[in-house]
C-alpha cells in the first residue's frame, strides 16, 4: 500500500512515501525550491517522493495530510471572535490565504497530483497536528512501548501532548491547548531577542550559555503559571500573537526594561540574559512533563516531536535526569516530520497493521531519506560545466578527506542520500578540525556568514564519545547536549561577562575548542559504522593521523539558505564560501584549481530577512 503522507501551509512543508509500513523517500520542499521554511504545497517533495518510488499513475491508495484544516480554521474564527475588534488587521491578512489555499488542501493536492501523471488517490484522510507528530515519533523508535511527549506552537487546538504507544496503537492521554504554548513562549523571546519566528529559535539557544538567568524569575512571575504536572497558563496581557502582528506588545517590552532588539543590531548583554532565561524555564518546563509523563504512562521509554523537540539542550537535561531508561527523539521533530507520522499513523493506528521488527537500531534508517545522486549523475554534471577535478578510490577517499581536514582545510561532503530534517548527518556537511583555536571563528564569519557567537557541533566516532563527553554517548541525530570531559577543559577559561563577544568567542576552552561552547557543551552527533560506514571511516582515518575520532560538523549551507541538495547546489555554496575541498561522493574538487565564478545579484541581500 502506497501512503503519501504532506505537510504544507504553515512552515516547512514536505512529504513522505511509505510502503507497506516501510519509509520509502521523505524530504522538505525547501531543500528543492532553495527558500528556506518554504511553506507551499510541497510539488517537488512530493514529485521527488513518488518518482524515487517507482509510483505509477493510479498507485497512490492513500494521501494523509498532517492536520486538520477546518479545525484549525475554526480555532483561528474562535480566536480572532474573542478579541474582536483587535486582531482585524490579522484576520485580513490570513484570510485570503486561508481562503486560497489552507482551506483546499485535498483539491490543491488531488489537482497537482492529476496534472503531474500520478493520478488521482483512491482515499484521502486527515491526521490530528500532534497525533502525526507522535506517530513520527513512536512508530520509527526502537521501543516496543513508550510515552509520547509532542511540544511545539500550535496545531488545531492543541499545544502539547502526552501519549501511549503500544505496539501498533497510540492514544492520547493529555492536551493542552492555544494560546498556552511552550512554543509559542519560546518564540516571542526570539522575536523580542531580534531573531525570526519559526528559525531563530536555535539562534536564541545557542545564545543563552552567553549570559545569566537574571529574568528568569521575571518569567515564572508575569508570564508563566507552572504547574507540577508541567501544564502551565500564559498571562495573555503580555503577548501579542492573538491580537495583532507581532509575538509581544508593550506591557512585555516594559517588563523587560525596554522594546525589542531591531534585527541585525548589536547583541547586547540584556539579549543574553533574556536568552539565558527563557531557556532555563523551558528546560523547567520539559522536565516537568517528562516527570509527569513518566509517573502517568509508567512507561520506561519516552518519544519526542514537536518543534521544541529540537530544543536539544533541553533534551540532554530530560536524558541525563534519568526519567526514562532511554528516549528517542524524531530527527525531523518539526512540522516537516509531521508527513511521515501522517502516512505512518494512518498505516499502524488506524489500519491496525503491525510494526515490522527493528532491522537495525531504529526505523528510521539514519534519517538518510532524501535524494542521492550517482557517480554517473555527479561526472556529468562536472564535465559539462568544464570543473577540474580529481576522481578517489574507495580505498583513498577517506584518507584524502581526513588529511585536508587534519591541515586545517574546510571540507563540504556531500554523499548518499540527504538527509530529512534540519540537521545535517554527514551527507550534506561541511567538516573541519575541532582541535582548531581559529575554526570557530572561521567557519562563522568566512564560511556560514552567519552570527559570530553561534556554537558548532562535533561529530564523533560512538566508541570514542566517552572520551569526549561526560555522559551522553549515543546521539546519531544530533539532538542531545552534553557537557565535555572535565579532562580537556582549558583551566580559567570560564564565562567572561566583560569580555567582548567576538574575544569570547574565540577564548580557547578545551583541547578540542572548536565544538565546545561557552558553557563548556557540545551538541553531539555521534557515528557508528551501520548507520553511516563512510563517515565511521573518515573519522577512523582522521583518528589515525591526529590521535582524535572527532570533527566540526556544521549544514552545508550558509546563512538564510536551505541545506544543500544536489551537485550543483554543493558547488555553488563551496564557490561563494571559505570551503576549501568539495567531496562530491568520490569526486573531489579543490578551491584553488577552479574557475572564476561569477553571479549576477548580490546573494547575500536576504541575510538580513532571515
Amino acid at each position: 500500500m502506497n501512503i503519501l503522507g504532506i505537510s504544507a501551509y504553515y512552515h516547512d512543508s514536505a512529504a513522505c512515501l511509505v510502503r507497506d509500513g516501510d519509509i520509502i523517500a521523505a524530504a522538505s520542499e525547501e531543500r528543492f525550491s532553495r527558500v528556506k521554511g518554504d511553506a507551499g504545497l510541497p510539488r517537488h517533495a512530493i514529485t521527488w517522493c513518488l518518482e524515487q518510488g517507482g509510483v505509477r499513475k493510479g498507485e497512490i491508495d492513500l494521501v494523509v495530510f498532517y492536520d486538520k484544516p477546518l479545525t484549525k480554521f475554526t480555532r483561528l474564527l474562535t480566536t480572532y471572535g474573542q478579541v474582536a475588534p483587535k486582531g482585524l488587521k490579522s484576520f485580513l491578512m490570513a484570510m485570503p490565504v486561508w481562503l486560497r489555499e489552507k482551506g483546499w488542501a485535498p483539491y490543491l493536492i488531488e489537482r497537482f497530483l492529476v496534472r503531474g501523471g500520478f493520478g488521482r488517490p483512491k482515499a484521502f484522510e486527515f491526521s490530528e497536528h500532534h497525533h502525526s507528530h507522535a506517530a513520527s515519533a513512536f512508530y520509527p523508535s526502537p521501543f516496543e512501548e513508550a510515552a509520547t511527549l509532542t511540544i511545539d506552537g500550535v496545531g488545531e487546538w492543541a499545544t502539547t501532548g502526552l501519549g501511549v504507544g503500544e505496539g501498533h496503537r497510540l492514544r492520547m492521554i493529555y492536551e493542552q491547548h492555544f494560546p498556552h504554548s511552550l512554543g509559542m513562549l519560546y518564540s516571542a523571546f526570539t522575536y523580542f531577542t531580534g531573531f525570526k519566528v519559526n528559525s531563530g529559535e536555535y539562534k536564541l539557544m545557542g545564545l543563552a550559555p552567553y549570559g545569566e538567568p537574571r529574568y528568569a524569575d521575571l518569567i515564572r512571575e508575569h508570564l508563566i503559571d507552572l504547574r507540577e504536572d508541567g501544564s502551565f497558563r500564559l498571562d495573555m496581557d503580555y503577548f501579542g500573537y492573538l491580537d495583532g502582528l507581532v509575538m509581544t506588545n508593550d506591557r512585555f517590552a516594559a517588563l523587560f526594561g525596554g522594546p525589542a532588539r531591531p534585527p541585525e543590531s548589536p547583541i547586547t548583554p540584556r539579549e543574553m540574559d533574556l536568552a539565558r532565561s527563557i531557556q532555563e524555564v523551558t528546560e523547567e518546563v520539559m522536565l516537568k512533563m517528562a516527570r509527569y509523563a513518566r509517573a502517568v504512562t509508567g512507561k520506561r521509554h519516552l518519544v519526542m516531536a514537536g518543534g521544541c523537540a529540537l530544543n536539544c539542550v533541553a533534551n540532554g537535561r530530560i536524558r541525563r535526569a534519568g526519567i526514562f531508561d532511554d528516549i528517542w527523539i524524531q530527527p525531523a521533530a518539526g512540522d516537516a516530520g509531521g508527513a511521515l507520522g501522517a502516512a505512518l499513523y494512518a498505516w499502524h493506528h488506524l489500519r491496525g497493521n503491525p510494526r515490522a521488527p527493528v532491522a537495525t537500531r531504529d526505523r528510521m534508517k539514519g534519517a538518510q531519506l532524501g535524494p542521492g545522486f550517482s557517480a554517473e549523475a555527479i561526472r556529468g554534471f562536472l564535465d559539462a560545466n568544464g570543473l577540474p577535478y580529481r576522481e578517489l578510490s574507495d580505498a583513498e577517499r577517506a584518507d584524502h578527506i581526513a588529511s585536508r581536514v587534519a591541515n586545517e582545510k574546510v571540507v563540504g561532503l556531500f554523499q548518499g542520500r540527504m538527509e530529512f530534517g534540519p540537521r545535517a548527518l554527514c551527507n550534506r556537511s561541511i567538516l573541519a578540525d575541532a582541535r582548531s583555536s581559529k575554526m570557530q571563528s572561521f567557519l562563522n564569519l568566512a564560511t556560514k556568514f552567519r552570527e559570530s557567537f553561534r556554537p558548532f557541533a562535533p561529530v564523533v566516532l560512538e566508541e570514542d564519545a566517552p572520551l569526549y563527553f561526560e555522559a551522553i554517548h549515543d546521539s546519531p541525530y544530533m539532538l542531545l547536549v552534553d557537557q565535555v570531559c572535565q579532562g580537556r577543559l582549558v583551566p580559567g577559561s570560564g564565562k567572561q561577562q566583560d569580555t567582548p563577544l567576538v574575544e569570547w568567542v574565540n577564548t580557547p576552552r578545551s583541547d578540542v575548542p572548536a565544538i565546545t561552547h561557552v558553557d563548556y557543551s557540545a551538541r553531539i552527533q555521534t557515528i557508528d559504522r551501520e548507520r553511516n560506514p563512510r563517515m565511521h571511516d573518515i573519522l577512523t582515518a582522521f583518528k589515525a593521523r591526529t590521535g582524535h575520532g572527532i570533527m566540526v560538523n556544521t549544514s552545508f549551507n550558509v546563512r538564510s539558505e536551505p541545506i544543500v541538495c544536489t551537485p550543483e547546489d554543493a558547488y555553488v555554496c563551496f564557490m561563494r564560501t571559505g570551503i576549501d575541498t568539495l567531496i562530491l561522493e568520490n569526486f573531489a574538487l579543490e578551491k584553488t584549481a577552479q574557475p572564476p565564478f561569477e553571479e549576477e545579484g548580490d546573494w547575500r541581500e536576504n541575510f538580513a530577512l532571515d
